[in-house]
């Protein structure tokens, strides 16, 4: 019995360790020893869509932070009533209900989760791709890429972004972390 609960005590242990979002994430040598299985999960993101490391986990790390089940804040009713979350983003790449319904349609995915840090590369790599198909974007270009991100492709093609301050500097964080990561990896082990 004794055995029994230590292991389940060591089982849940483990559990919560990976349920938490990797520490020093200024640092992609030490997100990738946290999390080693990432890197095959962005590798093979790099491999289908083109697009880079670096732009993949600059953009993870803005909307969630690495964290798997991250959600937008709630929104309240007379500063106590609950009436539900700012939209539907959700999980490491914060994509919103339908534009996740799009990319498992467009690639057959059905089974994809948000909360799967590889589906969540895949389908940033696959947005990535959509954002250089229909607006021009460079794939190593995070600033813009990350505005189309935010944006949408119809919202980056109209220019949405101008003028909202606060949103291209956001991006232009996007653009700096990618930068730092594209000089960290090459020296990860």
């Amino acid at each position: 019995m004794r055995k029994t609960a230590i292991l389940l005590v060591l089982i849940l242990a483990s559990c919560v360790r990976q349920s938490q979002p990797p520490t020093r994430q200024d640092n992609a040598c030490s997100i990738l020893d946290q999390r080693p299985g990432w890197l095959r999960d962005m590798r093979k993101a790099e491999a289908v869509w083109g697009a880079p490391i670096s732009v993949q986990m600059a953009i993870i790390w803005k909307e969630s932070s690495f964290r798997s089940r991250a959600k937008t804040t709630r929104t309240f009713f007379l500063g106590s009533i609950p009436t539900g979350r700012i939209s539907t983003a959700f999980g490491f790449s914060q994509a919103l209900d339908g534009t996740w319904g799009d990319y498992q349609s467009a690639t057959g995915r059905r089974n994809a989760r948000r909360t799967d840090y590889g589906d969540s590369t895949d389908f940033i790599g696959w947005y990535m791709s959509e954002s250089k198909r229909r607006n021009g974007i460079a794939l190593t270009d995070a600033y813009n890429q990350y505005l189309a991100y935010h944006q949408g492709q119809g919202g980056y093609r109209s220019g949405s972004y101008r003028g909202q301050n606060w949103l291209l500097d956001v991006a232009r964080q996007v653009q700096n972390r990618a930068d730092l990561y594209e000089s960290q990896l090459p020296n990860c082990s």
